[in-house]
């Protein structure tokens, strides 16, 4: 911005709109006084002042605004119509003026001095912008080698510190500092620890790490000035780095001989170990095979004298104990246990097979549960129970078994039915992301989720890991019927099939089973 200061507004009012008309920004004074206020709030790039004025003249204010830290560079040009001659014009320069102009005067001509004026202006502050930022710039680098200085003697300070040998190169790969356990394996600070015969060099693992320019860890033998006997050594090469560039590489030699003996010595024994289990596996394989045939065997054996016990108790009572009343009494007790034994040697049967492997084979679920309901379609009237089906993914399974897990579930919906309500099962499923009850759902899943809820006499969930276990009640016999295995089938089919199983329940708010299976075995 530029000021003119002039007593006479026809003189300001002219020299402004000259300058504005060719782009300047102006501010007017009418006396020195004001001129010499505006000065000290204002910055401009150059004054135009008039000589002669009342009260302080041109020269007292062109000195009291040189005596100024603040405006003292500010250029002044002085305009006089009066003060022509070479003394006045000497005045001028000596108390602070870059120029002095006498009217009546050319437009152009103070125009073209303005705009010499304004560069010589703008060239200034970028010469000053520059200056300053070369001193931040340099006392920058200043603090960054003193850091640099620092950080490289903390570096070396606490390299001579640790017990392993550590030493720096430059980015090229000369070496700069060793401490002191260096020289427990090398002469000099030239000389690289000595590695055995045909073994890679440590200056061509330098080389690799300096090539690749990444961190690089390697084992090797060196050997110790006073020995004959080369020590595995783990040689970590680091580069220190500042805005991507390598400035140091950092290396330490880490005694790991000892180490390696044990580790050799316990990959020895467990390999040891690892063959004695495998022949004890064999051996636990034959004698499960050998149990399970032992179980198969007994449970069908045992099947025959209790087949010939109900049908002889059948005979008795039907021809010998027509009028005796307390006879038959007895006869049905040995009958309906006879009864409950049988269901029990084939609960146990069943479960004994289930430990010899099956075919898993792609399955249409939804026919496996509908050909379920078909064979309990009496009891499903008997009870007059609702029961509502999804649609269900094709599974890959062993068809046989998946069937009793469906048929054990359903059956007790069935039987452990709340007497007041008409039983009401759904069954529903989803694909899953995880083999988990509570997994998100995901079309893409690799699991399905699969859940039995019926309306029945629910459990108390503190007894749920019991329900799963082999010969575990939570009724008596005459209240519910069963042999406690049902649901111990079901959760070692799961098991089997890389699945797990799991339930929610209140008592007299029915249940909730949930099945997870992978739609495809691994």
């Amino acid at each position: 911005m530029i000021l003119i200061v002039d007593d006479r507004p026809e003189n300001l009012f002219s020299l402004q709109k000259l300058l504005e008309v060719n782009h300047f920004r102006v501010d007017t004074a009418a006396s020195g006084e004001e001129a010499l206020r505006k000065v000290l709030k204002n910055a401009y790039f150059l004054i135009i002042l008039d000589v002669q004025m009342p009260g302080m003249d041109g020269f007292e204010v062109a000195e009291a605004i040189s005596g100024y830290s603040k405006s003292k560079d500010i250029p002044i040009i002085f305009l006089s119509a009066v003060n022509t001659e070479k003394r006045f014009i000497t005045k001028g320069y000596t108390s602070g003026a870059i120029d002095y102009i006498t009217k009546p005067f050319d437009p152009d001509i103070l125009l073209l001095k303005v705009k010499t004026f304004y560069r010589l202006h703008q060239q200034t502050r970028e010469l000053s912008a520059a200056q300053k930022t070369l001193q931040e710039e340099v006392e920058v680098r200043k603090h960054a080698q003193e850091a640099l200085h620092q950080s490289v003697e903390e570096l070396r300070s606490a390299l001579e510190s640790i017990p392993q040998i550590a030493f720096t190169s430059d980015p090229a790969g000369t070496i700069e500092f060793v401490n002191k356990y260096w020289y427990q394996y090398s002469f000099g600070k030239d000389m690289f620890p000595q590695t055995p015969p045909g073994a890679i060099s440590i200056a061509k693992c330098i080389e690799e790490a300096i090539r690749a320019g990444l961190q690089l860890e390697t084992e090797l033998r060196i050997r110790p000035l006073k020995s004959e006997e080369y020590r595995i050594h783990l040689l970590t090469l680091t580069p220190v780095k500042k805005e991507n560039n390598i400035l140091k590489w950092v290396g330490i030699f880490t005694d790991i001989h000892e180490q390696k003996m044990v580790n050799q010595l316990l990959e020895q024994r467990v390999n040891e170990r690892t063959q004695e289990l495998v022949q004890a596996n064999k051996e636990l394989e034959m004698s499960n095979h050998e149990l399970q045939q032992f179980a198969y065997v007994a449970s069908h054996d045992l099947k025959e004298p209790l087949r010939k016990i109900q049908v002889f108790s059948h005979l008795i009572r039907d021809r010998f104990l027509s009028n005796n009343s307390d006879a038959v009494g007895y006869i049905n007790r040995l009958i309906h246990s006879s009864e409950r034994m049988n269901n029990l040697i084939t609960d146990v049967l069943n479960y004994s097979r289930l430990s010899i492997s099956g075919v898993f084979e792609t399955t249409n679920i939804n026919l496996v549960i509908q050909e379920i309901l078909v064979d309990m379609e009496l009891l499903i009237q008997e009870k007059e129970a609702i029961i509502h089906t999804d649609n269900i993914p094709a599974l890959e399974v062993i068809p046989a078994q998946i069937r009793q897990v469906f048929q054990n579930i359903l059956s007790n919906a069935l039987k452990f039915s709340n007497k007041r309500d008409k039983p009401v099962i759904h069954i529903r499923s989803v694909l899953v992301t995880e083999k988990d009850p509570y997994s998100i759902p995901s079309p893409a899943g690799k699991y399905c989720r699969i859940t039995v809820t019926d309306n029945g006499i629910g459990f108390n969930e503190i007894y749920l890991n019991k329900i799963f276990s082999i010969f575990q009640r939570l009724h008596s016999r005459e209240e519910y019927e069963g042999t406690g295995i049902g649901l111990a089938i079901v959760k070692k089919i799961m098991d089997t099939h890389n699945g797990l199983i799991t339930a929610e329940s209140k008592e007299g708010k029915g249940s909730t089973f949930i099945m997870i299976l992978p739609v495809k075995q691994q």
